[in-house]
């Protein structure tokens, strides 16, 4: 399953690459000074051209869990909604116990963002899977169950895609959505 409906809303997912989707905003999964970086980030800042970096320095940085909005440019989207999510310290005993909190807050803040801005479709990244190390078949449910959780309660959202840059984060999203399925009855293919 890579594609669900809750109320008027499509959730999808899609393996590709996110500054080529033509939704009114895309989510770049941002560092905390917003400036540009590698990755997605990376990605995003190249594809939309020097006035995105110009305007997020702008906006002073932003603190992880927490997201900001910009035009987007030279980009098929209208907006960039930034979202810092956390880094995920697997190298210490134990993972940062608020690193779920944080990415959850991540999304929330983006879909808020969206939806104070008339956003009716939006593309997200597997936020803080690449250079921050958290692990997709964690990082994959707490995303999903966040953005359902929030078109439950919104309406406005059309469509809301995933873009997984690989077929190993494609995959990790799709048995977390299939999980998700089996748990909620009124999720539908």
């Amino acid at each position: 399953m890579t594609r669900i409906q809750i109320n008027n809303t499509i959730i999808e997912l899609v393996q590709g690459d996110i500054t080529q989707q033509d939704t009114d905003a895309i989510v770049n999964a941002a560092n905390s000074s917003l400036l540009g970086g590698g990755g997605v980030d990376g990605a995003i800042h190249r594809a939309a051209g020097p006035l995105l970096l110009a305007e997020t320095r702008e906006l002073g940085g932003c603190k992880t869990g927490d997201a900001k909005i910009t035009g987007g440019y030279n980009l098929k989207a209208r907006y960039v909604i930034h979202a810092v999510g956390p880094v995920y310290r697997a190298f210490l005993r134990r993972p940062d116990p608020d690193a779920p909190r944080l990415l959850e807050s991540a999304y929330r803040r983006s879909m808020e963002l969206a939806h104070e801005h008339g956003v009716k479709s939006i593309a997200f990244p597997a936020i803080s899977t690449g250079a921050y190390g958290y692990p997709l078949d964690e990082a994959a449910p707490i995303a999903l169950r966040t953005v359902i959780d929030f078109v439950r309660q919104h309406d406005g959202f059309t469509l809301v895609r995933f873009v997984l840059y690989d077929t190993t984060a494609f995959q990790a999203f799709a048995k977390a959505l299939e999980k998700l399925a089996q748990e909620k009855e009124d999720l539908h293919s």
